[in-house]
């Protein structure tokens, strides 16, 4: 599975996210439209994972030797608040409060696919960050494995 692109999506009253159609039959094929959502460590969005993907994932975060403090606190926020999510018949996935309360997320969010999994953003908070990381590129060097890629 891959995935790519923006995709701005309205949030429900009941904190639905209907999951855009070229999506949908991909996923329903690959995970049965089974996911996991859990919260991202270093910015306050989601990350949404087809089931098969966070399991290897999980296994890789629950092999870390548990007794270095900044593994614990890997693990305890990335598998402590991971949630299973079903797709229903209708594309949507119900995305719990809590989750949502992390990431900010209200009426207007962003869908961001990553490769193997998506990040769920508030729109606002999207724009934002893309401002920063977009006046950032200006200014930073390139680390060496970027310099040698050709777009």
């Amino acid at each position: 599975m891959f995935f790519r692109g923006v995709n701005p999506i309205n949030l429900d009253a009941k904190g639905r996210m209907a999951i855009p159609a070229r999506y949908r039959d991909r996923l329903s094929e690959h995970c049965g439209g089974q996911m996991v959502a859990t919260i991202d460590t270093e910015e306050r969005c989601l990350l949404l994972y087809p089931l098969a993907e966070w399991e290897e994932i999980e296994a890789k975060i629950e092999a870390l030797p548990s007794f270095k403090p900044a593994v614990r606190r890997i693990q305890r926020l990335l598998i402590g608040h991971a949630t299973d999510i079903d797709m229903d018949g209708n594309g949507r996935l119900l995305l719990p409060a809590t989750l949502r309360d992390y990431a900010g997320l209200s009426k207007k969010i962003i869908l961001l696919g990553q490769g193997s999994k998506f990040e769920i953003w508030s729109e606002e908070h999207w724009m934002a960050t893309r401002e920063e990381y977009l006046a950032e590129a200006d200014a930073a060097e390139l680390p060496d494995e970027l310099q040698n890629l050709s777009l």
